[in-house]
């Protein structure tokens, strides 16, 4: 004790030159004598004012005096010193005193101390106090700190009552009874009860929080609801922030089922629920109404879209991430096959308007299907699928290859005009930059179909620096893989084995596995250094590796196989669309890892494309016409290889010559979309025939920048009216000034008001600006804030409207945009709704 009092003396001095020591009980002497204050003279009040009084303030005026009385301090009309007294200080040194002392306030605070001994006896609390602590506290706002120390929170009652949230979902009340202890338990009730109206008889944590949860959904409508409109505001930034995340889930699906929110949703129209997270059922609820409307084709596609981009914003969106996304495309696929004109007047115009528009319905499709199965959820998506894959089947793939058909059937030799053909790509492509005396590495992925291969455009795209151009090649027919590799190589004479009408063979040499492949590469220029590897091979490469790779070798094809190897298995075949997904992250990684290498001239491309229908084929899927012909070599489900072949109906007749090959066998293409049927393997995802899926052929030129080329997307603060508040809230527009694009990203920001001095004065929003649709109102997003009661105190002033953006993966923020607003409204104790 000797030392805590010899401490609190040194303060005191530091401060004052004269200190008065009343020992009223008469039990501190020992205390006194001990008591360490160096440059302080001690001395004791024995019937010796006059002298005392003469010494301290003429003699030795500049010298500090602890001047201690043995006994209570004598009244005011017998107290010599009281002059003196009046001017300088007085140490107490009872306990209550001494935390006083410690904490350098002043004797109006003693209650604060008295009435919570149990707090101060914890030297880490009472340090943490000290810290947080200023020179304007008032009892209150003391008491306030107290009880931020007890339950380790940030700052105010908000902060307080997150921490205490957070042990409620966590089943713990520690921080409870400390404050029970510390008998600030009453203190606290009282707060929450003037800060948000909660009234109990006898109030508890959990009653609260239930109570919040109820209040907040019912205020988040305008309804009547037991606390004032400022627990929104809490309730709002509870729920966003990302410390209180994981108890905000417990405590809402805890008490979901209690408050009937699952049928209380059912009564609120789509659009009402719109912004409102506060349960995982409204999303839940969201999604079942949507889809069903969407099935039915009740509900317009743009108020689908418009619903499901403000959802985005949910705090539940990541757990249904893949259930919006496949609306979002079931959306956009119906929306783009009702605009979509099938007719075309020739083979040319026919590729041309396939992969400009036509092939954005197979990748939208696809992408459904991808999402659907990712998402886990076949129910929920059911009766959205069976819609989705009627009309692409029959509204889509059907018509639009039974057109196409139409314009084979007039073709005398497989070819059309102005289309380059697979045939001539390593002579018109691979073979042009080695004029230059350029490298050059060719990516083959086995069954990139457009689609994807336009998707792994846009991802190349997205990266710095990276550019890249997708143009379409005339794939081989039958488009099956050892003739669609062999096509991409130097050839001179390529037909198919009259031993087994499947072989690639050029000059009498089979074209057969990587290595008969590289032997092909090595009939092209001559004197070039070629290889050819799998992409696997590559990807295991360390950096000096694939420098190495570079210098020593003019022509590299690398061939990659994600795609083919999935659909081509009957157990697997349905995995096709996450196979496509992956081949895309692959590619990309393969392009980035070749750059790094030091290549610079990279050509992506396919053997052929594929036909993929998610659910199994029907009876009148199948060809009913069965192929005849004197000496059949091969018979796949879309097409058959031989000799004395006869063109029936139901099936177009081509020689290898009419096809560009160099034999004598003839080849039978089933129309259309039409399957064979054949033992063995799947018959969803199939390929060899002349549909536009199969026969379009991807070529990816991808190069790379010397300077910085991508960018975020603009945002920009749309106020309406004289940029007022004048009530408790206010609505504003936040507007994407851009589509999204491959070189310009999206961005996600935090918004909120805040005073001059940072003071945050409202609830915050997360939101996301990753708009991709050209119309200017898609990429608008209204939004509300409440403001909290903390802005009373900054009436008629400026305050700041800010969106953030976060550094990185840091927790620290940056000021993006803002915009000024003045706050005049009325005070009062509530939101002005």
């Amino acid at each position: 004790m000797s030392e805590r009092i010899s401490s609190s003396l040194r303060r005191l001095f530091d401060q004052h030159r004269i200190v008065f020591w009343y020992d009223a009980d008469r039990d501190l002497r020992h205390e006194f004598d001990d008591a360490d204050v160096p440059g302080v003279t001690k001395v004791e009040v024995a019937n010796n004012e006059f002298g005392l009084k003469y010494r301290m303030l003429r003699q030795e005026a500049g010298s500090k005096f602890l001047v201690y009385h043995h006994g209570p301090k004598p009244v005011d009309q017998t107290n010599w010193l009281l002059d003196i007294l009046l001017s300088t200080t007085e140490f107490h040194a009872d306990q209550a005193t001494l935390w006083l002392t410690d904490l350098g306030l002043p004797l109006k605070f003693e209650p604060v101390v008295r009435d919570h001994m149990e707090f101060y006896r914890a030297k880490v609390r009472v340090e943490a106090l000290k810290a947080k602590m200023s020179e304007a506290d008032t009892a209150t706002q003391l008491r306030l700190r107290m009880l931020a120390v007890c339950v380790g929170a940030g700052g105010g009652l908000d902060t307080v009552i997150e921490a205490l949230l957070g042990e409620l979902a966590d089943e713990s009340e520690e921080s409870l009874r400390l404050l029970s202890r510390c008998n600030l338990d009453a203190f606290f009730w009282k707060q929450v009860g003037s800060a948000y109206g909660y009234a109990a008889e006898n109030p508890s944590l959990e009653d609260f929080a239930l109570t919040l949860f109820d209040a907040a959904y019912r205020l988040a409508f305008c309804d009547a609801a037991a606390l004032r409109s400022e627990a929104l505001v809490l309730f709002s930034r509870w729920k966003n922030d990302r410390r209180g995340s994981a108890a905000f889930e417990k405590l809402s699906a805890k008490w979901q089922d209690v408050l009937e929110i699952p049928k209380d949703v059912l009564q609120r129209d789509l659009v009402s629920l719109d912004g409102i997270d506060f349960f995982e059922e409204i999303d839940r609820h969201l999604i079942r109404a949507t889809v069903r409307a969407l099935a039915a084709e009740t509900l317009p596609p743009s108020e689908a879209l418009s619903l499901i981009r403000q959802r985005r914003q949910s705090h539940w969106y990541e757990r249904y991430a893949d259930i919006y996304q496949a609306i979002e495309y079931a959306v956009q696929f119906q929306q783009a096959l009702a605009e979509a004109n099938l007719g075309m007047t020739s083979p040319t115009e026919a590729i041309q308007r396939y992969t400009t528009s036509w092939f954005r319905l197979d990748q939208l499709y696809r992408k459904f299907v991808f999402h659907m199965q990712r998402s886990n959820q076949p129910s929920i998506l059911g009766d959205l699928f069976r819609t989705v894959e009627n009309h692409y089947g029959s509204s889509f793939l059907l018509p639009l290859n039974n057109a196409w058909q139409d314009q084979v059937a007039k073709l005398k030799d497989w070819s059309v005009l102005g289309v380059p053909r697979q045939l001539d790509f390593y002579r018109e492509q691979a073979a042009e930059f080695r004029r230059k005396d350029q490298k050059v590495v060719v990516i083959i992925s086995d069954a990139l179909r457009f689609e994807v291969a336009e998707q792994a455009l846009t991802e190349i795209r997205k990266v710095d620096r990276f550019e890249a151009e997708l143009s379409p090649m005339i794939g081989v027919l039958p488009s099956f893989t050892q003739l669609g590799m062999a096509a991409l190589l130097p050839n001179k004479a390529l037909h198919l084995s009259a031993d087994d009408g499947y072989t690639a063979m050029d000059a009498g040499q089979k074209i057969v596995g990587t290595a008969g492949r590289e032997k092909q590469l090595e009939t092209g220029r001559v004197g070039d250094k070629v290889k050819a590897m799998t992409a696997e091979e590559v990807l295991a490469m360390k950096v000096d590796e694939g420098k190495e790779l570079f210098r020593e070798h003019d022509v590299i094809y690398i061939y990659h196989n994600r795609i083919d190897v999935i659909g081509d298995e009957a157990r697997s075949e349905e995995r096709v669309p996450e196979a496509a997904e992956d081949a895309v992250v692959e590619l990309v990684t393969l392009v980035r890892k070749l750059t790094s290498a030091n290549f610079s001239n990279i050509l992506v491309t396919a053997d052929h494309g594929f036909l993929y229908q998610h659910r199994p084929l029907e009876e009148s899927d199948y060809s009913s016409v069965k192929p005849v012909g004197q000496n059949i070599l091969v018979k796949n489900r879309r097409f058959v290889v031989g000799s004395g072949l006869e063109e029936t109906a139901g099936f177009r007749k081509f020689s290898e010559r009419q096809l560009g090959l160099d034999g004598e066998l003839e080849v039978l293409i089933p129309n259309s979309i039409g399957r064979l049927r054949y033992p063995g393997g799947g018959n969803r995802f199939v390929h060899g025939g002349a549909t536009l899926q199969e026969i379009v052929v991807p070529l990816l030129r991808v190069g790379k920048k010397r300077e910085a080329d991508t960018r975020k997307v603009g945002v920009q603060i749309i106020a309406t009216g004289k940029n007022l508040i004048t009530s408790g809230q206010i609505a504003v527009t936040f507007y994407q000034s851009e589509p999204v694009s491959a070189k310009v990203h999206g961005r996600q920001l935090v918004a909120g008001i805040y005073a001059e001095d940072g003071k945050l004065l409202s609830d915050e929003h997360v939101v996301d600006f990753d708009f991709s649709s050209d119309n200017p109102r898609d990429r608008e997003i209204p939004r509300k804030f409440l403001l909290s009661r903390d802005a009373d105190a900054y009436n008629n002033q400026s305050v700041l409207l800010k969106l953030r953006e976060r550094q990185g993966n840091t927790r620290f923020l940056h000021d993006y945009a803002s915009q000024r607003f003045q706050l005049r409204r009325g005070i009062s104790a509530d939101f002005d709704f």
